[in-house]
């Protein structure tokens, strides 16, 4: 039952005195009770408290749970097991499934039944172990879990017993967007879960006694058989999986190295002390902080003059990048003050001068371990660069609007380059529709890769852009497509692409796979109002000889930039 936090507390206080059970469901949603929670834990006492009382609390990772409460806390998790075979094998072996009654639960369709139960168990558990390769996988990680597997087989027994034909339709809609999709936030997300979904949802499941799930048919959907059949098919399976089960390419494995890698250095460096002077080896901190600020200032140029900009670039109705570039020059002018202005008062704090402040005590503490302070990113555009090449890749950005403003428009962009991309997309649509009198809103972006690095005129239409990578496949420059990555090269540099306004009833995507373009590896970001992600920048349509699933399954996309 809901109730309010005021009569949580007197329940607590009755089972205190009663000695009895209490039980609180999804405390992470009571973010506003969490102190009070803290204080109600803090007072208890033996002399106090009955010895038979027990407060449960049941609730999701989240970071304003009280940490006291945790310390003295008896924890239990329930995580999915590691590896497919131990989770289908639990999917078996846990109701509704081990149910004899549900499993012998379609007379005269068992065959129908047993063949989709299987696959649907096998696609429970190719869902929850792609969190495990991060953004690849997901770009959000989802907490799929067991009452969306139940569920789902509940409905396709339901479904299967009423309809005389394979009610495949039904099935997949109420499981890839219902039961799952309900949890599936971000569009290719769920673009990549109902590509999962017809992998083991679909015909040749049922009929063909040895349908493949992976490419090399290591794991397949087993004949028709008892449940004892099913359970000894399942011990059979290899214990740890390639990443082509998952429709991925052996590189992700690399990736996943890495990343946990990254993550495991971001843990150690929280254990380490985060003083910026005094006692042993205080001095020599301060003056690496002053060295690291002082080389840092020298690399960044003076401020851009904006009524100069203006001047030179007004706004003009046929030109739309002269605002893109003035805009471009503020956003970078006020991130610029941001860094200049905290490294200055650090500068005068390590002299004491001024008061060494909360915020740059975070400052000095990112810079002594080269990242880039949280000051910097929440005025900055999205990097998961280190300090040193966030610094570099600013001042090749700057450098890239000063040669603009210098020598006019550039005859190819570097896309990565722009705070905001998407005020430079739009402006390359909204030049098009001025030039031919087209409303903007029937107006779309159509893509044609290039076989050139660079390219030295401007295209009548449109937009030349570079600088963009690929991630999950490289591009083939013979075949002009998309084609599988080379072993141990994770990224692949794309050619300049030629952005062409069209009218959207004339865009055709076949034979092509359209790919995100997101700002980072990351790729995940904040919801929008567009329901995008605030990561994602476009979708390009890339020319592609497989079938667009098969980049789907891959996790293909461009990226902007990378974290190196």
């Amino acid at each position: 039952a809901v109730v309010s936090t005021q009569s949580t507390g007197k329940m607590i206080e009755a089972g205190q005195e009663e000695g009895s059970w209490v039980a609180l469901q999804n405390v992470h949603l009571a973010v506003s009770w969490m102190p009070q929670l803290e204080k109600i834990c803090e007072d208890f006492s033996p002399e106090t408290v009955n010895p038979n009382f027990r407060l449960w609390l049941t609730s999701y990772p989240s970071p304003k749970f009280p940490v006291t409460v945790l310390q003295n806390s008896v924890k239990m998790t329930n995580e999915p097991p590691t590896g497919l075979k131990a989770n289908i094998y639990q999917s078996f072996t846990t109701d509704p499934v081990s149910d004899p009654k549900f499993f012998s639960g379609c007379p005269e369709k068992e065959v129908v039944f047993e063949k989709l139960l299987f696959s649907l168990c096998f696609f429970h558990a190719i869902v929850q172990e792609r969190k495990k390769f991060g953004p690849i996988g997901w770009n959000i990680p989802y907490g799929f879990n067991d009452s969306d597997l139940r569920i789902s087989l509940q409905q396709l027994q339901l479904f299967v017993n009423e309809y005389s034909h394979i009610p495949l339709n039904a099935v997949t809609y109420l499981t890839g967007e219902c039961n799952y999709g309900g949890r599936v936030t971000d569009d290719w997300d769920r673009r990549c879960i109902t590509t999962i979904l017809r992998v083991y949802y679909n015909e040749d499941v049922v009929h063909d006694n040895k349908y493949k799930f992976s490419p090399s048919g290591s794991y397949f959907a087993p004949p028709s058989g008892t449940y004892d059949s099913y359970i000894q098919f399942i011990k059979q399976l290899p214990t740890s999986q390639l990443p082509e089960v998952f429709g991925m390419h052996d590189n992700v494995d690399i990736s996943r190295e890495l990343q946990d890698t990254k993550h495991l250095f971001e843990d150690l460096l929280l254990t380490q002390a985060q003083s910026t002077g005094g006692g042993a080896g205080g001095a020599s901190t301060e003056q690496k902080l002053t060295d690291i600020a002082t080389d840092i200032l020298s690399k960044l140029p003076s401020a851009f003059d904006i009524d100069e900009a203006v001047e030179k670039y007004p706004v003009k109705y046929e030109e739309s990048m002269n605002t893109v570039l003035v805009q471009e020059m503020e956003r970078l002018n006020r991130l610029c003050g941001v860094i200049t202005t905290s490294l200055q008062n650090l500068q005068k704090a390590i002299k004491g001068l001024v008061v060494m402040s909360e915020s740059l005590e975070q400052v000095a503490g990112s810079l002594m371990v080269g990242k880039v302070p949280e000051l910097w990113s929440k005025n900055s555009y999205p990097s998961l660069k280190p300090l040193g090449s966030y610094i570099n890749d600013l001042v090749a950005r700057l450098k890239f609007l000063k040669t603009w403003y210098a020598n006019d428009k550039p005859t190819c962009f570097w896309v990565s380059a722009f705070y905001f991309n998407q005020a430079f997309l739009t402006g390359v649509k909204q030049n098009y529709a001025r030039k031919y009198t087209i409303p903007i809103d029937k107006l779309d972006l159509d893509f044609e890769v290039l076989p050139c690095d660079d390219i030295d005129q401007h295209p009548e239409d449109g937009a030349y852009v570079k600088g963009l990578f690929l991630e999950g496949a490289r591009w083939d420059s013979k075949k002009m497509s998309l084609a599988e990555s080379f072993p141990k090269i994770l990224y692949d540099t794309v050619p300049v692409i030629w952005l062409k306004p069209a009218i959207k009833t004339e865009i055709s995507t076949e034979g092509k796979y359209v790919s995100p373009v997101y700002k980072t590896s990351a790729r995940q970001g904040q919801l929008s109002t567009t329901g995008h992600s605030t990561n994602f920048v476009v979708a390009i349509n890339l020319p592609t000889i497989k079938p667009q699933k098969h980049w789907v399954l891959r996790g293909t996309c461009l990226l902007c930039s990378l974290d190196d």
